[in-house]
């Protein structure tokens, strides 16, 4: 895996913006950018078409990332910026991409006031496939975004970030999700809050003796198996302040609360597949969906 920021580009606002977001990304992490926009192959029948305007799509196609390196480099000069144009099946290339870099940035178009993603095909596909981190970035994304805000109560990207927002199953705690979460947290000297939900017990609470009891157990082996879980990272990344949220209820509807407020959602997808094909788990589903922040799906063995 190189150090490497990877943004695939297809001339939407939303891959705009993924491309924008990816930058700032890439100075956080102190890595070269890498702009990947996929020409798919046209049939045959296509291809030999006669051009209807004075600028072909050819040409338009071949000065999209030249043009979009152009204008990150000017925003951030001491940036290396460079771009590609493979031909192919777009999800193909974009899994191999993520396989090969740090993070593959992804757009996706946001609900608008509702927040939360649409998912496209592409970007699902390869959320569901890549074996390496893939960050989806709304249509919109702006720098001051996921920054806190200013004395005058407006969103500035002078001020500090907002907290990264981490999902974490303490049954199955992966060591590569909490290295990223810690990262990313530790790059913008932001706060992670990490989030743990944990099912209701068999019976219902305070209907028999004993239930207030057995939730009050619960809880705290609960809390107390997620501070557990924490320790080592603590300790290494002693300068990240974490904030630990362990309740009791959907995990899904526990992390979409808890990052509304967050500058990135980070949650895991463990790497297997089925005769139906890859898939990403409801928790990963409902932060694509529901969090309008930007989410990196970490994609883990």
């Amino acid at each position: 895996m190189s150090r490497t920021v990877t943004v695939g580009l297809d001339g939407t606002p939303e891959s705009r913006a993924a491309a924008e977001w990816a930058a700032r990304e890439a100075v956080l992490r102190g890595a070269p950018l890498k702009i990947v926009h996929v020409r798919v192959q046209k049939p045959a029948h296509v291809a030999r078409a006669p051009s209807l305007g004075p600028e072909t799509d050819q040409h338009w196609i071949e000065r999209m990332p030249r043009d979009a390196a152009e204008g990150i480099r000017l925003v951030h000069p001491g940036l290396e910026v460079n771009s590609e144009q493979p031909t192919g099946n777009v999800v193909d290339i974009l899994c191999e991409a993520a396989g090969s870099a740090e993070l593959l940035v992804l757009g996706s178009r946001g609900f608008g006031a509702i927040g939360g993603f649409v998912v496209g095909s592409v970007s699902l596909s390869v959320v569901a496939r890549a074996e390496g981190p893939v960050a989806l970035v709304r249509a919109g994304e702006q720098a001051a975004d996921g920054h806190r805000t200013d004395l005058a109560d407006v969103p500035s990207a002078a001020a500090p970030f907002r907290p990264v927002v981490l999902a974490l199953d303490t049954d199955d705690p992966d060591d590569t999700v909490l290295e990223f979460a810690f990262d990313a947290a530790a790059r913008r000297e932001a706060p992670l809050r990490v989030v743990h939900g944990w099912p209701e017990p068999p019976t219902a609470f305070y209907r028999f003796p004993g239930d207030a009891e057995l939730y009050d157990s619960l809880e705290r082996r609960q809390a107390a198996a997620l501070t557990e879980v924490l320790r080592p990272w603590r300790q290494k990344f002693p300068d990240v302040e974490v904030v630990e949220v362990s309740r009791c209820g959907s995990a899904a509807q526990i992390l979409v609360n808890a990052a509304r407020d967050a500058s990135l959602a980070v949650v895991g997808r463990r790497i297997r597949t089925s005769r139906l094909g890859a898939h990403i788990g409801h928790v990963t589903h409902a932060a694509l969906h529901h969090i309008n922040a930007p989410v990196a799906v970490v994609a883990h063995g």
